[in-house]
C-alpha cells in the first residue's frame, strides 16, 4: 500500500503522523534500566508500581539496576488496578516530594498499564498542576492541555497486552462518575520502552490470555478504525494527535500483531513453559501499543467502559483484586465478535483480511460475510482460551443492556474513529448481541 489511501484533494486530513518513543526489547533486559536512564543524566528518580509487584523479584532487579548506576530510586506503589483520578493525584503528590532538597528528575514505571498510566497521569499534574479530571474532555472535563513536555519516564511492561509503554494516552477511572476516560496528548508517550519478555513468564493462564485479547483487539481495531483522511484537518500540524485514525503505518504493524495473535496465544495461554509463545506475545502487544497509538481504538474498548462501569460482585481468576473487577482485556473481548459483525458493513474488505491474519477460514466469504468470519474466528479463540461466553459470563443479562449503552456512548472519542458511525440504539443491539456466543 502506499503512503496515501486515495486522492489526497480531499477535504479531510492529509496527513499523518508517526510517533513511538526509544524501544528496547528482549530478555533480561529490566536489568538495564539503571544503564538507560544515564542516557538522561538522570540522579533521583521515581519507581511507579504496584503493591502486588513491589516487593517482587522484577522491582528488586530494576531498583539494583539503578543502584548499580549510581542513580537513587525512591518507590511509589500506592496505586490501584484499573488506576482512578485520586491515585492520579497521589502519584503526583508524591513526585513533588523532595529528599535534601533534590527534586525526582525523572520516573521509571515496571508494571502492567495500570501503573504506567497512573505515571503518565502524575506526570502531567506535575508538570502543569490542577487536577487530572480537568485535563478530560468536556463534559467530563474542562479539555485542559498539557503544554510543555514532561519528566523522562522509561516505562517497562510486565504484561504482553498493554501496549500503555508505546501510546501517548493515559485511562483514567473518573471516581465520582464510576468510569474510565481517555487522555491524549503527544507529552505523554514515554521517552522509553523497555520490554522484557521475561517479565511475564510466571503470568497465570487468564491474566495471559486477557491480556493477550487486549492486544488483539488494539490491532483489530486499528486495522478497521475509520481512515486518518476521513477524520478533520488540523489548523496547526503541531496539535495533530497522534490518535488520528488508520494509516499505512498503523495497518502495518497492526497485521503483524494479528498474526502474532493468531500462532502463539492459544500456545502462550495453555503451555506456561511455552517462553516463545510468551516471548512473542510481548512483541506481538508492543506492536499493537505501536499501532494504536498512532491510530486509536473503537468501539470494543468504547463498550468496554460500559461493563467496568456497572459490573458487580465478580472476580477473575489469576488476579488478587477485590470484587468487583473485570480484567480489561476481557472487558473488551466479550463485545467484540458481536461489534466486528456490525462495522463489518461498513469496511468488509478490511474485516476480511483482518480475519485472515487472524487465521481465520475464509475460503468462499463474499464481502456480506466479513462480519460473520471475523467474529466466528474471535469466538474460537475465546473458546480455546477459556474466555467467558460474552457478558453473560461475566455477570450480564438482557436488563443490563439499556444502562450499558447510556454509559458507554459518552466516549465520543473511541465512537467516532469505529469505520460505521452508531447511535444509542445501535450500541443496545450490539450489548444485546454480546450476550452469548456459544
Amino acid at each position: 500500500m502506499g503512503c496515501q489511501y486515495d486522492d489526497p484533494t480531499h477535504d479531510g486530513a492529509n496527513a499523518f503522523t508517526v510517533a513511538m518513543p526509544r524501544l528496547s526489547f528482549g530478555r533480561g533486559i529490566l536489568s538495564e534500566v539503571g544503564e538507560r536512564c544515564q542516557r538522561y543524566s538522570l540522579r533521583r528518580v521515581a519507581l511507579f508500581t504496584d503493591p502486588y509487584l513491589a516487593k517482587g523479584p522484577l522491582v528488586a532487579t530494576a531498583m539494583q539496576s539503578l543502584k548499580d548506576a549510581g542513580i537513587e530510586a525512591v518507590v511509589f506503589s500506592d496505586i490501584r488496578v484499573e488506576p482512578c483520578d485520586d491515585t492520579v493525584m497521589r502519584g503526583a503528590d508524591f513526585l513533588s516530594t523532595t529528599s535534601s532538597n533534590t527534586a525526582f528528575d525523572g520516573v521509571v514505571s515496571v508494571g502492567g498499564g495500570s501503573v504506567i498510566d497512573t505515571a503518565k497521569g502524575a506526570l502531567l499534574i506535575h508538570q502543569q498542576s490542577g487536577h487530572i479530571n480537568d485535563y478530560f474532555a468536556p463534559p467530563i472535563g474542562q479539555g485542559k492541555s498539557l503544554q510543555a513536555p514532561v519528566l523522562p519516564h522509561l516505562a517497562c511492561p510486565t504484561t504482553s497486552g498493554t501496549g500503555s509503554e508505546c501510546t501517548s494516552i493515559t485511562v483514567i477511572r473518573v471516581n465520582s462518575l464510576n468510569t474510565k476516560f481517555v487522555i491524549a496528548n503527544p507529552y505523554l508517550l514515554p521517552t522509553e520502552a523497555i520490554v522484557d519478555p521475561q517479565c511475564c513468564d510466571s503470568l497465570p493462564a487468564n491474566v495471559v490470555a486477557s491480556t493477550g485479547f487486549d492486544l488483539c483487539c488494539h490491532a483489530l481495531e486499528c486495522f478497521t478504525a475509520k481512515a486518518y483522511n476521513q477524520h478533520a484537518k488540523v489548523a496547526n500540524p503541531n496539535a495533530r494527535q497522534y490518535i488520528q485514525g488508520a494509516n499505512p503505518f498503523s495497518d502495518m504493524v497492526a497485521r503483524e500483531a494479528l498474526g502474532i495473535v493468531n500462532q502463539y496465544l492459544v500456545r502462550g495461554v495453555n503451555d506456561a513453559s511455552d517462553k516463545e509463545a510468551r516471548s512473542q506475545l510481548m512483541w506481538g502487544a508492543t506492536l499493537a501499543g505501536i499501532a494504536f497509538g498512532n491510530c486509536g481504538t473503537h468501539l470494543p474498548h468504547a463498550m468496554s467502559y460500559g461493563i467496568t462501569h456497572l459490573m458487580d460482585n465478580i472476580t477473575t481468576d489469576g488476579y488478587k483484586i477485590d470484587s468487583p473487577f473485570i480484567p480489561h482485556g476481557i472487558s473488551v473481548v466479550v463485545n467484540a465478535p458481536a461489534i466486528f459483525n456490525y462495522t463489518a458493513q461498513a469496511t468488509a474488505e478490511r474485516h476480511i483480511e483482518g480475519a485472515q491474519c487472524l487465521g481465520a477460514d475464509d475460503k468462499g466469504a463474499t464481502p456480506t460475510d466479513a462480519g460473520e468470519v471475523l467474529s466466528k474466528r474471535l469466538i474460537q479463540l475465546m473458546k480455546d482460551t477459556s474466555m467467558p461466553n460474552g457478558l453473560s459470563g461475566v455477570g450480564f443479562d438482557s436488563s443490563h443492556v439499556k444502562a450499558l449503552a447510556a454509559s458507554s456512548i459518552r466516549q465520543s472519542r473511541a465512537i467516532a474513529n469505529a469505520p460505521r458511525e452508531s447511535n444509542l440504539v445501535d450500541l443496545e443491539n450490539m450489548y444485546t448481541d454480546a450476550i452469548s456466543y456459544w
